[in-house]
């Protein structure tokens, strides 16, 4: 082959070749199957947020609890039963039995949980690239899917890295636990967590558990809690 001359301009690649992929998403590409090979080792796990708030008598150990609901949750019941469904396991845990009536309970628990999207664009810092396989083409046509770096190939397969808005929820749980008699609360904790998904489903007991760790020690936080997953 003959050497370029220093003084030739190099010519542009031939149209039935794509452009090789740049280095910065070669390197979001990577990172992205990185990060996700790391979700798949720690699905069994959920790491929340947590802030805890109150004023828990030093001397008061935890006894017979009864849930009470707001007006707006008793028209939602089916909903508010798998939420206590879901945290009675955390709060016997850490000492709480169910008053067979309600009326003899020493405590009244509130639970609450709520799920809002979260607004992301392309210019996000944190906006991922997704690695997707490129179908065969014409020889001497490239495959262009829309927008997006690709190599490979023009006539073959090969692999496209295009841009991937993923969705972003923030997840909620909030626990209220008051004295029965007197109706002071005594303590109020947050578990928050982040998913691509809206939904509670297998995530409910975990949360709880979350925000009930260390009780009755309080903690404006918001600080890291790692809960197990049912399996």
């Amino acid at each position: 082959m003959t050497p370029t001359s220093p003084s030739t301009t190099p010519s542009a690649p031939p149209l039935g070749r794509p452009r090789p992929l740049g280095r910065a998403p070669a390197l979001a590409a990577l990172a992205l199957m990185t990060l996700g090979l790391a979700g798949c080792a720690g699905m069994n796990t959920l790491t929340s947020e947590v802030s805890s708030y109150g004023t828990w008598p030093a001397d008061r150990k935890p006894g017979l609890y009864a849930f009470e609901r707001l007006p707006s949750q008793q028209a939602r019941s089916d909903q508010q039963q798998r939420l206590e469904a879901a945290a009675r396991p955390a709060l016997e845990a850490v000492g709480f039995k169910p008053a067979s009536d309600p009326k003899s309970a020493e405590f009244n628990v509130q639970l609450s949980a709520r799920s809002s999207a979260n607004e992301r664009s392309r210019s996000d810092p944190f906006f991922a690239w997704q690695a997707v396989p490129r179908p065969y083409g014409v020889p001497g046509r490239p495959y262009y899917p829309g927008h997006g770096h690709g190599y490979g190939p023009g006539y073959g397969p090969g692999l496209w890295v295009v841009p991937m808005d993923l969705p972003s929820y923030e997840r909620e749980v909030v626990v209220l636990i008051r004295d029965a008699k007197q109706g002071q609360t005594l303590f109020e904790s947050h578990a928050v967590n982040d998913g691509t998904s809206p939904t509670f489903r297998g995530l409910l007991g975990a949360m709880f558990e979350a925000a009930l760790k260390d009780f009755p020690q309080a903690g404006p936080g918001p600080r890291n809690v790692t809960t197990a997953l049912p399996p």
